[in-house]
């Protein structure tokens, strides 16, 4: 009897960690309280948070253990197919952005981007499309281009554009146009790397949605 009853609590407990999603705080720097607008195939893990004017797109892969904190730098953009990972942290500065088109953006993640796990991503900064952020890795006022590889606990900083199809050395101090400049292509074995990451992250929105279902507790948790 007593074993059933604490199986049922275990059962009933798991369902309690949910995501926090939330509208930002009024401020006197952000005045207007914005929800996140985040499409229903997108995949939001527990432990999460998303604070703010934050745009997610279609099959987007949240990990555990993610913060999205748009509650100072707003508004973060990320595009279809991308997958953030466990221990990524997404912050920006106050009025610092840099432009998609006509739209301006504290933080602008393209489609089919990954931002692997323990990296940290802070606006401004610009990440366009099939671009691989590393493990533990910093990317901070920085455009990186198209297909560009950055290593694991690689920083990229100080205004630097990255070309397209950049390789960023482990470890390394990307702080300047010159260095920038001098980076190498991505090595076909990193690319591989990429699409396989990717091709595997892009299953996990919609298989997570089945294994948890719809139904959502009402325990208090913000969502």
């Amino acid at each position: 009897m007593g074993e059933k009853k604490g199986s049922n609590s275990s059962n009933n407990h798991s369902h309690c960690f949910e995501p926090f999603i939330s509208s930002n705080p009024v401020t006197s720097f952000n005045p207007v309280q914005r929800f996140p607008e985040i499409d229903k195939t997108a995949f939001i893990s527990q432990f999460s948070s998303v604070i703010g004017d934050v745009t997610i797109r279609n099959n987007v892969y949240v990990a555990p253990n993610v913060s999205i904190r748009a509650d100072e730098g707003t508004p973060f953009y990320i595009g279809s197919n991308t997958n953030i990972q466990d221990g990524v942290v997404l912050h920006g500065l106050i009025n610092k952005r840099v432009s998609s088109g006509k739209e301006r953006y504290s933080i602008f993640i393209g489609n089919e981007v990954t931002i692997a796990h323990g990296a940290l991503v802070h606006g401004p900064c610009y990440i366009a499309d099939k671009v691989f952020v590393g493990f533990n890795s910093i990317v901070y006022t920085a455009i990186v281009g198209k297909g560009s590889f950055i290593s694991y606990n690689a920083v990229v900083t100080n205004g630097v554009r990255i070309p397209p199809g950049r390789f960023v050395p482990p470890g390394a101090n990307i702080d300047s146009q010159e260095k920038a400049d001098a980076l190498s292509p991505v090595p076909k074995d990193d690319k591989e790397f990429v699409y396989e990451v990717q091709r595997v992250n892009q299953e996990f929105p919609a298989s997570y949605h089945l294994l948890f279902g719809k139904n959502r507790c009402s325990c208090g948790v913000a969502y």
